[in-house]
């Protein structure tokens, strides 16, 4: 990747971020060599929330970077901050969203049901966004929920020069992908690595609760990797890497793009039979959620080329086609 935004005159655009996720937008603002927006974000004693640009946006160019991840005061900040800009006639809006929440319902499977993803994106696209940038959906095809420019990034960009420092191998190394769901991002991480590939298939009795059923591929005698988009609470993540070890698996690694971590996860993780949790920075995480086996890397520079990009109008697929 480039080394910054050196070629580029920052006056073209402007970054500004919501309460969600600030040491990443910091860190993209850095690798870009321009400053963070001033906004202003302050809560009403009744929980409301308002927001103000405090200083002048008109026909800039605006990134606004901002998580979805629970509490829902995030959606609104996000919200909020898309609607003030618009009236601030901005030339160009572009929600830079890390991790995009509510998007694992992104279709009915049973009656009665939203589809949230689709919600969730309707709202942002209402308040007259130009494109979004997300990182490591759930499903890829969230991206049609839109009419706007869509652009899905990879977090094996800033992830895979860490895991070739493990020096794994075809004879030694296994990329085993948790349940179906993952086996996508997982056999591309195999082929990258040049690894072995297997799968877990599992049925899910009750929701957060994942039940192993099947195994496919050879473990014994391996140095597994697990590979997911995200670890909410950690059963799918634990139950495979059990699995492994029941195996014949020598050790177990845990590499997912968002770093959730609700209700028991980090007690799971802790106790689990894991060497090292490997996550990115899409989702901020307080001190009282890190733990010794977690590792977290940062998307920021990812991030950061391809704003980059964007404004100098660049291809992004040449960015993932060599990682």
């Amino acid at each position: 990747m480039g080394s910054g935004f050196d070629s580029l005159s920052p006056s073209i655009m402007k970054i500004f971020s919501g309460r969600a996720n600030i040491p990443l937008a910091k860190g993209i603002c850095n690798y870009l060599n321009v400053p963070l927006g001033e906004v202003k974000i302050k809560d009403f004693s009744d929980g409301e929330i308002a927001v103000s640009f405090e200083e002048n946006i008109r026909n800039e160019t605006v990134f606004l970077i901002q998580s979805t991840n629970p509490p829902s005061d995030n959606i609104f900040e996000l919200l909020l901050l898309i609607d003030a800009a618009k009236r601030a006639s901005a030339k160009a809006i572009i929600p830079v969203i890390p991790y995009l929440g509510y998007a694992r319902q992104d279709r009915k499977e049973k009656p009665r049901v939203p589809i949230s993803a689709r919600l969730m994106l309707d709202l942002i696209a209402f308040g007259g966004i130009d494109r979004v940038i997300s990182m490591d959906l759930h499903s890829p095809q969230i991206q049609g929920f839109v009419q706007v420019p869509f652009d899905h990034l990879y977090s094996s960009i800033s992830i895979l020069n860490r895991l070739k420092q493990f020096q794994l191998n075809a004879d030694n190394g296994v990329v085993l992908a948790p349940d179906i769901g993952s086996a996508k991002i997982s056999r591309s991480y195999a082929k990258k690595l040049g690894i072995g590939f297997a799968l877990i298939d599992k049925r899910r009795p009750k929701p957060n609760q994942a039940e192993v059923v099947n195994l496919v591929g050879e473990l014994n005698e391996k140095h597994v990797l697990i590979v997911d988009d995200m670890i909410d609470t950690a059963g799918t993540i634990c139950n495979a890497a059990k699995t492994a070890m029941q195996n014949g698996a020598l050790s177990v690694k845990a590499i997912a793009t968002h770093a959730v971590l609700s209700g028991p996860s980090i007690d799971r993780l802790t106790k689990a039979p894991i060497e090292s949790v490997l996550v990115t920075d899409t989702i901020y995480l307080p001190e009282n959620k890190k733990f010794e086996k977690l590792e977290i890397m940062s998307v920021a520079e990812t991030f950061g080329e391809s704003i980059k990009r964007i404004v100098s109008g660049e291809s992004l697929s040449s960015l993932f086609n060599n990682k």
